[in-house]
């Protein structure tokens, strides 16, 4: 497609992170530059973790006087080219350095890496992971289309097509482009990889889309949420563990819902801490508009096998003659959304995970059933509780969990709070439909 594109100069490359809210934030720099930056990254005042979505920042512990540097990972670098008519699109990832040089304790990527090392430390297995990217085009010019249908492909096809052009230039195993439930919604699936490389994947995947989306006089969200009433957009999380010689170890065909004992293990701990997860993986006040009984999205600390009302489901391979159901056995956890820092969601589900895990804990209990269909005695009975229905609920929630809140540095702590709760009063006094429209555009 870009054969006699024409460019004027060098172009901008984009060094990237991603911040409390799930904003990519970015400083860019003339490619011509880009080798001078690789190794020492550009500065970047630490207040602006701090950041909301209404733009006034919360209060920090930095204020005006600190500063980090945000270096790029190597490996981490995307440049899609594909369109005659536009510049292309050249990002890369970076960790947050403190003025010493070390990881910045504040860093969201630096988080999850210590939870993957953590978990390979007391395991000796590592984390494979993969997200499912939900996401609604407004300004397309057309209304509703039936649901999961081929006219739903169609109306879009050559966004669809650049997309797909777009996302295997970046190499990002994407394994199925479908379309979904709501009114213009549609999914991208991405194969499984290591933890930090899935996290990576995830930040650059719903770039690409929304680039694409650009690129076509779309706008592509992510917003869990998009119009109050209708079917909301998540971001389900697969994952599995693997062992020093690539087998996947999370099967055990004797075990509790087939789980072999560190799965169980780590699933009983996500269960156990899922209410305080929330803020993680839940981060907006809009997530909890997603959020509730029998919206297939989960309502409850619930878990099963096949169970799309469970938060956390047991997904077994069909059994088919010859076909060893260890590879692609995974568990998925379904309360995500894309208002989440995938990195502190991923690095807070490892975290609870090693929790059980340590604990010795049990695999949860089994449910065949939808919760909400459930008494309220009988949810009682099985230890099942219903998740936040607020963002304020669940700042509660995690804040009345010491072992949960002890997994974030004192600072990352702090602001992690005071931002998400700015939020939630920046967006207490608007109605559904209000903050279904506030942040429609936004994500």
């Amino acid at each position: 497609m870009n054969s006699q594109a024409t460019r004027r100069g060098p172009g901008v490359a984009y060094l990237c992170w991603t911040d409390i809210v799930g904003m990519v934030r970015c400083r860019g720099v003339p490619e011509s530059r880009l080798e001078k930056v690789r190794s020492t990254g550009l500065g970047w005042a630490a207040a602006g973790l701090a950041l909301t979505t209404f733009e006034q920042p919360a209060s920090n512990p930095w204020g005006p006087m600190s500063e980090v540097r945000q270096v790029p990972v190597p490996g981490t670098e995307t440049h899609i080219d594909i369109w005659d008519d536009a510049p292309p699109l050249t990002m890369i990832l970076c960790r947050a350095l403190d003025q010493s040089g070390e990881p910045w304790d504040c860093c969201p990527r630096q988080f999850l890496a210590t939870a993957i090392d953590e978990f390979h430390s007391l395991t000796g297995l590592t984390i494979h992971a993969a997200m499912e990217h939900e996401f609604t085009l407004l300004d397309t010019g057309f209304d509703e289309t039936v649901s999961f249908s081929l006219e739903q492909m169609r109306r879009v096809a050559t966004f669809l097509e650049d997309l797909s052009e777009a996302l295997d230039q970046a190499k990002l195993d994407v394994e199925t482009i479908e379309p979904e439930a709501g009114r213009r919604q549609y999914e991208i699936s991405c194969g499984p990889a290591p933890a930090l490389t899935a996290a990576d994947r995830a930040v650059v995947a719903r770039e690409i889309i929304r680039e694409v989306a650009r690129r076509r006089g779309y706008c592509a969200t992510f917003s869990p949420k998009p119009f109050p009433g209708k079917i909301g957009s998540g971001a389900h999380l697969h994952f599995s563990f693997v062992n020093r010689a690539g087998e996947n170890v999370t099967f055990d065909r004797n075990g509790p819902a087939m789980l072999s004992r560190s799965a169980a293990g780590f699933a009983g701990g996500v269960i156990r801490h899922l209410k305080a997860l929330a803020p993680f993986y839940a981060s907006s006040p809009v997530s909890y508009l997603r959020l509730g009984p029998s919206n297939w999205s989960c309502g409850y600390t619930s878990f099963g096998v096949q169970n799309r009302e469970a938060a956390l489901r047991v997904c077994p391979p069909p059994v088919i003659a010859g076909q060893d159901r260890h590879r692609s056995f995974n568990l998925e956890f379904r309360p995500l959304d894309a208002t989440a820092n995938p990195y502190l969601a991923l690095g807070s589900l490892i975290r609870a995970g090693i929790a059980g895990i340590r604990g010795d804990l049990p695999a949860p209990r089994t449910l065949e059933c939808d919760p909400a269909s459930l008494s309220e005695a009988d949810r009682r009975s099985m230890g099942i509780e219903a998740l936040p229905s607020s963002l304020d609920t669940a700042l509660s929630s995690l804040a009345s969990d010491s072992l949960a809140s002890s997994w974030m540095s004192a600072n990352l702590n702090s602001v992690f709070h005071s931002v998400l709760t700015k939020e939630a009063d920046l967006a207490r006094p608007l109605s559904p439909e209000d903050l279904c429209r506030r942040y429609v555009r936004i994500y």
